[in-house]
């Protein structure tokens, strides 16, 4: 039994480290635009039935309860928390904020499409929008050299005021693209979203359509994470580790104990 427990100790101990390093992530992205925290999920090792319960206790009658002895816990899984951030105010034009579910769509290299809440785009020198990275927005939009202002709509319409002409012209529309299981995206680096088996084929549409958000000009979306309630999880995290490493402590006494005495 002694080295059960210390098996389950480390089964803790493990659990609590990753939890711990979840945490971590999150309060290190705090700044990060779009970010979205993570939540660890725990979930039990598998139990050895010392005793099934309903099993013959005598000729007559049967356990009314068994001796289930568990052997740990560990991360089943992380969840990403999707609520909404904040959004923040910046006055640059080309910064994009959805205000509700969605993703705006970018061509990465090598082809694969990735997907990013984070809309602080750019200009690039041939006139394109594109990440911080250099990778374009889609579908494409181009503003012409010679445009004095551009605006974009709720529902992703691009407009460019171009210098000499009385009305402004249409550029394009941007369009955000949804999914069934948004849980289920591999998440990448640089604030990007990898489509997987999970998370179901993209749903591309206009924003503000079939529950999609509305995009916003000259805003960001800031992090969700929630600084005071990560400190909070973090101290908790700490003291069940703490009890970990006793209950390993306490067992090793017992180990020595046995072997002093027999």
């Amino acid at each position: 039994m002694p080295s059960s427990a210390l098996q389950v100790a480390r089964t803790g101990l493990e659990a609590q480290d990753q939890r711990m390093r979840v945490i971590a992530n999150n309060l290190a992205n705090v700044g990060t635009t779009a970010f979205k925290r993570d939540r660890a999920n725990f979930a039990t090792l598998a139990y050895q039935d010392s005793r099934v319960a309903g099993a013959d206790s005598s000729t007559e009658t049967t356990y009314a309860t068994g001796l289930n002895l568990g052997t740990g816990v560990a991360v089943q899984s992380t969840t990403r928390m999707e609520t909404q951030g904040s959004l923040e105010t910046t006055g640059n034009s080309f910064d994009l904020a959805l205000d509700g579910t969605g993703y705006f769509q970018v061509q990465m290299p090598g082809g694969q499409l990735g997907y990013t809440r984070a809309g602080n785009f750019t200009r690039s020198a041939d006139g394109q929008l594109v990440t911080a990275q250099g990778y374009a927005l889609q579908p494409p939009i181009t503003v012409p050299a010679e445009a004095t202002s551009i605006t974009i709509s709720t529902d992703g319409t691009v407009s460019a005021q171009i210098a000499g002409e009385a009305e402004p012209t249409q550029l394009g529309q941007i369009t955000i693209a949804s999914f069934t299981n948004p849980g289920g995206l591999q998440a990448g680096a640089d604030n990007f979203m990898l489509e997987t088996a999970a998370s179901g084929p993209a749903q591309i549409g206009a924003a503000g359509e079939q529950g999609r958000g509305q995009i916003r000009q000259g805003m960001l979306e800031a992090s969700n994470v929630n600084i005071v309630e990560e400190l909070v999880n973090m101290i908790e995290t700490q003291r069940a580790y703490e009890i970990n490493s006793k209950m390993i402590s306490a067992v090793d006494e017992m180990l020595q104990n046995a072997n002093q005495t027999l």
